[in-house]
């Protein structure tokens, strides 16, 4: 098994464009190797003998900055899909190397990848708040998946493709998520609203359901869709273990806490 994986890391990227961090899946590794060095060892190490650091200025900041990109991204999505049409819905496959459009595709790629790595940044806020029961099982997994899953998807695939709706449904999802992180931070009343919270892990598994559904029915019903059906396949395990880890948060978080006040 370990000299296939290396067998099919010596292959050419099957997009030959050289993009910074993006084009190996190693550099994505390697961050997420770091990530969960500071998150478990270096960070906690750090603050053992501190207080919690008031970081609310600079979340604020980020909070906007992820309100902002993922809403042009989402924006991007709904422009490309369903006004300009560069990709078709019924089998997002890979859009050509030699498309007059690739060079704009490999960077709004590369842009929704440099989020991703960003996005970690949530996980240290939580270490320098010392808000550790935060960093949860699905927290990192989520995290951690975003930044290798999209070079991984580059390399042996190229830029775009059948996980394109994954990601501009996951910005639409960011844009609700940070909003309330900002709210809450100018606001920490906005904390108590339950409905809230509940909304937001709801549109989580929502996103799950639709690209579970559209996986498996481009798999299944459109012989004609190149997408190499292993790719299908990941997307499904990928959207079944979201679902049930955040179906889970959901039931533990809302539904059983409640009947233990009951």
């Amino acid at each position: 098994m370990y000299s296939t994986l290396v067998e099919a890391f010596r292959e050419a990227p099957k997009d030959p464009v050289y993009i910074p961090l993006f084009s190996s899946p190693l550099a994505a590794i390697i961050i997420v190797l770091i990530y969960l060095l500071l998150i478990f060892k270096i960070g906690p190490d750090f603050m053992e003998c501190r207080k919690p650091l008031n970081v609310t200025s600079a979340m604020l900041k980020y909070n906007i900055f992820q309100i902002v990109i993922n809403g042009i991204m989402f924006g991007l999505g709904c422009y490309y899909l369903f006004v300009k049409r560069v990709y078709d819905v019924r089998c997002l496959e890979a859009m050509p190397l030699d498309h007059p459009g690739k060079n704009e595709d490999r960077l709004v790629v590369y842009i929704y990848f440099l989020n991703k790595v960003l996005d970690l940044c949530d996980t240290l806020f939580f270490v320098l708040r010392k808000s550790y029961k935060q960093i949860t099982v699905l927290h990192v997994y989520h995290h951690a998946l975003m930044v290798l899953g999209v070079p991984i998807t580059y390399y042996f695939y190229g830029s775009s493709g059948p996980y394109l709706l994954m990601g501009y449904i996951n910005s639409l999802v960011h844009v609700v998520m940070y909003g309330y992180y900002y709210a809450a931070a100018l606001y920490p009343g906005v904390r108590d609203k339950l409905w809230l919270k509940k909304s937001i892990t709801t549109m989580q598994i929502v996103q799950f359901i639709i690209l579970f559904s559209h996986a498996a029915v481009t798999w299944l019903l459109n012989k004609k869709c190149s997408v190499p059906g292993f790719m299908h396949f990941v997307e499904l395990i990928v959207a079944i273990s979201m679902i049930v880890m955040f179906g889970n948060f959901y039931y533990q978080t809302y539904c059983r806490a409640k009947s233990k006040s009951n």
